[in-house]
């Protein structure tokens, strides 16, 4: 009994393959009606599917898949041309043997399924073929019949091929070749990794014995040790990985059913099919995928009509791409439809009663897209069996998060969506960077760390501003902001003082570690960095989950308890980034999100308000009036080795030649003047602005936006570089 129990098991894994490969291959036909290889491809499945179910007793199946093989043989004989009729018909037997594979997978029966009508209408597309009412025109002779003839192995069921699919032998007693593959139960490798996690940290507690006894003997024994626990590691890992194209094979049939449903025209792009990532992974991230698509085709992508008043193809474009970055696997789902409309989103979440109307008419772009995110919300104006029941973005944004991932949703009106969704490669080992902050340890996913720096008290003072309250590093030209890690975590320092570098303690150093979470770069200021190490995750308990600055504990050489940081909770807490993420600005031409940018706020004269991305600031400076000259009718004042065109925010208004005149004048009678330094390669130009405001995200497509309430003006360094050039043949003096 034993043994048939494994026959069944193994027929049903062969056979929820040779489904998938059914599906996928269907689709494909149906887009390349003549490809012969195709059709002798799907035929030798089916073919194999039939032979399997009679040698284990299956008679229904048998029935089905023998009536479907007829069709088949009339298609590969060129006496039926394939159309859209055919494929809906052999794509409902195929959701017929899925069914029935349910259930004996289930129940160990066939159950009574009754497939009376499907069976009619095999045998009358068939029976046209007998009677020669649809002559072929698209499957072309029948050239591919002894492939299409293969014989299964004298059991009746299917041999294995290397890679785990079903396959046929040759006619030739000579082309078997040797298996190179062994299904192993998933179970079983999760048994293993977790013995291989343990592994993990017994080692890295004898590394640290080994270092601290220094017995040559023992050192050269416990890096013995620490080589094959890495290679052990490393191969179980592997043997865990599989390509997301495994999950992404449902969505051509699925997109296919959707837009006959919707009556929408829409061609699916895969790109990325090989990226592999973990196994528990892949199964965990299988169904928000899958309902993303499904939000794609049903919102996103509009009716041929719609796309046609709008200047576009009939037919919708869904790209679906995946890519490895950072250690980390992203998947992203792109359509090139008609996009979030805000207002309605922010509308329906009022009436909904899921913000109130006060918030809701605050809030900016970015916020209004985290709305979505909300348990019961839903746009839909209609409940239909697809969408509408507000179940869904929330779960996906849940699901992904309980396996350490983060979705970013970008859109733009009248161009489309893109969902972006970061997940790791794997939950069971990762390697990181130890810090220590407030006498405790943490550690930092590595994928996270771009680079470390250390500041002496000198470098501190030089590279270290404060604007409106906002810790800044300037590193290379750009502007860093700084988060402490005791501050946010409300520790007790130990040897850095939290407020800003002025008011670090003298001569002691900073050290800071550059991290990036979707796109952005931030500063983590710690006490200490320890090393590197390969750290097994362990979950946390949901009161700590809640704090969302930590992903979970891991236990390190001595014996002690260390927390991982999360570091996009942390991004978070401190406002690196907004709840919705931020875009990441990675240069990829299939995005498309909205431009967003960190930008300096400030204000001119008047308390008008302007903005300039924070990327172009390199210093904010306070000049002495005493130091400003005027030649040829531009302000300069020395700056270092070179003479900073200096413009006053008042000359980019039409009417900022009297206003100027007026601030000139009033020059005099000023001690200081704030200045914005601005640079690109190598012109620079200091703009003289009234206050700094703050530093803020916003979305930067347009010319002027609504800024914490206030109309902002987005100004263009290019336009005011090219004012700020000085007319030929004046020289300036300036005193030093």
């Amino acid at each position: 009994m034993d043994e048939w129990n494994e026959i069944i098991k193994e027929f049903l894994l062969e056979s929820d393959e040779n489904l998938a490969q059914l599906d996928r291959d269907l689709i494909e036909l149906e887009s390349n009606p003549t490809s012969r290889e195709i059709l002798a491809r799907i035929f030798r499945t089916v073919h194999t599917i039939k032979g399997s179910s009679g040698f284990l007793g299956f008679t229904n199946l048998g029935i089905v898949a023998h009536a479907g093989e007829n069709l088949l043989s009339q298609l590969r004989d060129g006496k039926i041309a394939f159309n859209s009729e055919i494929a809906s018909v052999l794509l409902s037997l195929v959701d017929a043997i899925r069914r029935t594979r349910s259930e004996i997978a289930a129940t160990g029966k066939e159950g009574d399924g009754d497939y009376t009508a499907l069976l009619e209408t095999l045998r009358r597309l068939q029976e046209k073929g007998q009677t020669g009412e649809s002559p072929a025109t698209s499957a072309g002779p029948a050239q591919a019949a002894p492939a299409a003839s293969a014989p299964t192995t004298d059991t009746g069921r299917p041999r294995s091929a290397a890679g785990g699919t079903s396959a046929q032998i040759t006619s030739d007693p000579a082309a078997p070749a040797e298996s190179l593959s062994l299904r192993v139960d998933v179970h079983q490798l999760d048994r293993l990794m977790n013995l291989v996690g343990e592994l993990v940290l017994a080692r890295n507690q004898i590394l640290q014995i080994s270092y601290r006894e220094q017995d040559p003997i023992f050192l050269a024994s416990s890096q013995r040790l620490d080589l094959i626990t890495s290679e052990l590691q490393e191969g179980l890992a592997k043997a865990r990985m599989q390509p997301i194209g495994n999950i992404w094979q449902q969505f051509p049939r699925l997109v296919r059913d959707l837009g006959i449903a919707c009556q929408k025209k829409v061609r699916l792009e895969l790109n990325g099919n090989e990226t592999e990532l973990d196994k528990g992974v892949l199964e965990a991230i299988k169904d928000p995928l899958a309902h993303l698509v499904r939000n794609a085709v049903d919102h996103g992508i509009e009716s041929p009509a719609q796309r046609v008043a709008a200047g576009k193809p009939e037919e919708g474009r869904l790209i679906l791409g995946a890519f490895h970055e950072n250690g980390q696997v992203n998947s992203e789902i792109s359509d090139d439809g008609g996009g979030i409309d805000l207002e309605r989103v922010r509308q329906k979440a009022v009436d909904q009663k899921l913000i109130a109307p006060e918030k809701a008419r605050v809030m900016e772009d970015r916020d209004i897209l985290t709305l979505i995110f909300l348990p019961g919300f839903s746009t839909a104006k209609t409940v239909t069996n697809i969408s509408g029941r507000g179940v869904g973005m929330d779960v996906v944004k849940t699901n992904v998060e309980r396996v350490g991932g983060t979705v970013v949703l970008d859109s733009q009106r009248g161009l489309g969506t893109t969902v972006r969704v970061r997940i790791p490669l794997t939950l069971a080992i990762i390697s990181a960077l130890m810090v220590t902050a407030g006498g405790d340890r943490y550690a930092i996913p590595q994928p996270n760390v771009i680079e470390l720096l250390r500041l002496d008290d000198l470098e501190r003072k030089k590279q270290i501003d404060k604007i409106q309250g906002v810790t800044m590093c300037r590193l290379r030209g750009h502007l860093l902001p700084l988060v402490f890690l005791d501050s946010e975590l409300q520790l007790e320092s130990h040897s850095v003082a939290t407020d800003s570098a002025a008011n670090s303690q003298a001569g002691s150093d900073q050290t800071v570690a550059v991290l990036r979470t979707h796109g952005r770069q931030f500063g983590l200021v710690v006490d200490q960095v320890n090393d590197i190490q390969e750290i097994v995750v362990k979950p946390l308990s949901k009161l700590i989950q809640a704090a969302n600055l930590f992903a979970g504990a891991t236990i390190v050489g001595d014996g002690r308890v260390s927390l991982i940081l999360d570091v996009h909770g942390l991004a978070l807490r401190s406002s690196v980034v907004s709840d919705s993420g931020s875009r990441d600005d990675d240069g990829r031409s299939d995005t498309l999100a909205p431009h967003r940018e960190i930008l300096l706020v400030f204000e001119g004269a008047n308390s008008e308000r302007f903005a300039v991305p924070l990327r172009q600031v390199t210093r904010l400076e306070e000049f002495p009036s005493s130091t400003m000259e005027e030649t040829g009718g531009r302000e300069v004042t020395q700056y270092g080795e070179e003479i900073l065109p200096l413009i006053r925010i008042s000359e980019l208004l039409p009417w900022g030649g009297l206003r100027k005149k007026a601030e000139t004048q009033q020059k005099t009678n000023n001690e200081t003047v704030e200045v914005v330094v601005c640079r690109k390669e190598s012109s620079a130009v200091g703009l003289i602005v009234e206050r700094i405001v703050d530093v803020v995200e916003h979305d930067i497509s347009k010319d002027h936006c609504v800024i914490q309430g206030r109309v902002t003006r987005i100004l263009d360094l290019e336009e005011i570089l090219q004012r700020a050039v000085l007319p030929a043949g004046h020289a300036v003096e300036l005193e030093a």
